[in-house]
């Protein structure tokens, strides 16, 4: 076997020594079983100290292109590609099942089924959370186009990893509207919450870590914890959010990562975080040095007075971590997102960008920006709050007709959210599976519980994406459903 080396060039002598053997190998000058001088004798072939051949020697029994035996030395490991096959293997297809992580086949697939089934085959969607369409679309086009045709806007349609600046700078005159002192390098532009989730888990967390979460909760949250092999910790919600009462010894019990709220008309409950829980969380996390992450992306949909304050900014110690999405509140099918949190977690989270998106939608982040700027989203934001305040009104006004066999709910004060508790004896799959038959999505309770024991006899409605008409017209469907099953259990 001929090889040399160039001690001159950069490259270390031992790399040169196994790239050359590799490919030797590869090509076939060396064949399967070929034995290779010993460390002693190639050394003095390529006058080279012995250790030097054993580190080259070693990177190739890593790769399995090599292989030692006492009494024999190495010899080389790689079947030629006209070896005959091994008996009983059989050429065919993948095995897909086998190759997919455990983790991302068998994860519960009812939240993602819904939503599928309203895209093929429902005529109502109760289920989808998305804002209804207040934004003219000659008025997106002309706008839209503005942009493209700016000249000195061309160069731009790949923008810096963390967020477009001007866009980052409007966030953050937004962010002081809702008391939050933050600087543009503390803020990171994303696509959705579940991709801020999904990133923040990727940044903090570690296989066999413990976060406290609500309970119930979005789906989003406890499969993000989930696929990154960690624990969710579940405390459970009441009409004032997330209860506190105990909150310390869970803390001391299970040594969490972060506590997780959604602090606005909570998803799936449509409560609110009261004021004195919100002072307790903050007291918390300081006395504990364990970071919130606050979620919210419905605070702006308020129908009465403005909302509390939010936990970002009762924050002195930079320890919340704020996610807020333009989801419910831009145009649908342009979503939006970003996360206020100190530079440091920002920085991480913009070299995930950069390895795994490459790039941020350029032109919806423009587009936000521009109708931030000019008072547009202010205005359209408005006119979002009163509608989905009227659908409010007719859904719950329809809701109250079942009252008298025993549906429960609490009208919410803003958001996008209906929870419903079912007559007794009456299942939210139940319902839901009938709806389905009709022509209408809802979601049932239970996939709002990481174990699926709660919420079995609940349902969660949303009135954010239908016209008030088709609301109506679906939920007299819904409730001469839900009256007709009561009739059937009970027989009343």
């Amino acid at each position: 076997m001929r090889i040399s080396v160039d001690k001159d060039i950069k490259t270390p002598v031992y790399w040169q020594i196994y790239e050359k053997i590799k490919e030797k190998i590869i090509r076939g000058e060396l064949t399967d079983g070929a034995v290779l001088p010993s460390e002693r004798e190639m050394g003095r072939i390529l006058g080279v100290h012995r250790n030097t051949v054993v580190k080259a020697y070693g990177i190739l029994k890593d790769e399995q292109l090599v292989d030692s035996r006492p009494g024999v030395g190495y010899t080389v490991t790689f079947p030629g590609e006209k070896e005959e096959e091994p008996r009983g293997v059989k050429g065919g297809s993948v095995n897909w099942s086998y190759l997919i992580k455990d983790d991302y086949l068998d994860m519960e697939k009812s939240f993602d089924n819904i939503f599928l089934r309203f895209a093929r085959e429902t005529n109502i969607s109760f289920s989808t959370g998305m804002p209804p369409q207040v934004y003219s679309e000659n008025e997106i086009a002309d706008d839209i186009a503005a942009i493209l045709n700016e000249e000195e806007r061309k160069p731009f349609f790949l923008s810096p990893y963390q967020g477009d600046m001007t866009l980052r700078r409007k966030i953050v005159a937004y962010l002081r509207t809702k008391g939050i002192k933050s600087d543009t390098d503390e803020v990171q532009v994303l696509s959705e919450t579940n991709q801020a989730l999904d990133f923040l888990a990727a940044a903090l967390l570690r296989t066999g870590d413990r976060v406290i979460i609500e309970e119930p909760v979005s789906p989003d949250v406890y499969r993000v914890l989930s696929l990154a092999g960690c624990t969710a910790i579940t405390v459970p919600v009441d009409n004032d959010g997330m209860i506190t009462d105990g909150l310390e010894t869970l803390i001391r019990l299970h040594r969490p990562k972060f506590i997780y709220v959604n602090s606005s008309f909570h998803d799936p409950t449509g409560n609110i975080l009261s004021l004195e829980r919100r002072k307790k969380l903050i007291e918390i996390s300081d006395r504990y040095r364990l970071p919130i992450v606050e979620e919210d992306a419905a605070s702006e949909l308020a129908y009465g007075s403005r909302g509390l304050p939010t936990l970002k900014s009762m924050d002195k110690n930079s320890n919340v971590i704020y996610i807020y999405s333009f989801s419910l509140t831009f145009i649908p099918g342009m979503s939006m997102a970003f996360v206020a949190a100190p530079e440091t977690l920002i920085r991480s989270l913009s070299y995930m960008v950069s390895i795994r998106l490459m790039t941020l939608d350029w032109l919806t982040q423009k587009l936000l920006a521009k109708y931030l700027t000019d008072g547009t989203y202010e205005k359209k934001l408005k006119e979002i709050a009163k509608l989905n305040r009227e659908k409010r009104d007719i859904m719950c006004a329809c809701l109250d007709t079942l009252r008298d066999i025993g549906l429960t709910y609490k009208k919410p004060e803003g958001g996008v959210y209906v929870w419903c508790r079912l007559p007794e004896g009456m299942r939210g799959r139940d319902v839901m599976t009938e709806a389905l038959r009709h022509g209408i999505s809802l979601i049932p309770g239970d996939v709002f519980y990481p174990e699926h024991h709660g919420g079995k006899d609940c349902i969660r409605l949303n009135y954010s994406f239908e016209t008030k008409k088709r609301i109506e017209s679906g939920m007299n469907i819904l409730i001469k459903i839900i009256s007709d099953m009561y009739e059937e259990k009970t027989g009343k």
